[in-house]
């Protein structure tokens, strides 16, 4: 069987992939405060920022991180700086949970490249990569590093899939939420405390 479509693989790429974490959270707060094209935007950034820390990997540069001390330190800082200044926007209402009518007014630009920084600042990504998919390319495999990069395809594309359904899911209550001040105002204190705890795990994570 194909690694593409092992049982395998592709059960444990979901179960990654679905885990509350950076790109959910952000990915659900584009949609609640902006709407589904926001959050499909949302989750198409955060699907970007997988393709660094594939490449990463690709060319062994996920070796290095793994073993650098200095390089695997100096992105988890930077991970951690950036989710709570994440936080701090949320409950600024500039952020994750910035309200626009139907997305309108909302960067596409903007919301792409916030997506992206907060999976290219996640070195548990890169570790991910160099532990996970090589178990799915075969030793024998005549063109390994070609199926190294469908296996990341496809984890991308699994990845941009759920995102859309979770944010698009956080749209259709938009409005309930929006018209309850009160309970938005709860919406960012949870989420400002969610990017909190990601970055309180970010920086308590240890060197693989």
């Amino acid at each position: 069987m194909s690694a593409l479509t092992s049982p395998e693989f592709l059960i444990t790429s979901l179960i990654v992939v679905a885990s509350p974490g950076t790109g959910v959270i952000y990915t659900l707060g584009a949609g609640l405060g902006r709407g589904a094209r926001a959050a499909t935007i949302a989750a198409f950034g955060c699907t970007l920022g997988i393709l660094p820390h594939l490449l990463a990997a690709v060319l062994g540069l996920s070796a290095m991180m793994q073993t650098s001390v200095v390089a695997f330190e100096i992105l988890r800082v930077a991970g951690v700086a950036y989710l709570l200044y994440m936080a701090w926007m949320t409950l600024k209402e500039t952020g994750a949970l910035a309200v626009a009518p139907d997305g309108r007014d909302a960067s596409a630009l903007d919301i792409t490249t916030r997506a992206i920084l907060l999976n290219l600042l996640n070195p548990k990504l890169t570790v991910f990569f160099l532990a996970f998919l090589p178990q799915f390319v075969g030793h024998g495999d005549a063109q390994p590093t070609l199926r190294f990069v469908e296996l990341g395809g496809v984890f991308m594309a699994m990845t941009f899939a759920v995102f859309v359904v979770y944010g698009v899911a956080a749209a259709t209550v938009r409005d309930q939420v929006l018209s309850r001040p009160s309970v938005l105002a709860m919406m960012r204190r949870l989420f400002a405390g969610a990017f909190v705890l990601l970055g309180v795990k970010l920086a308590l994570t240890e060197q693989q």
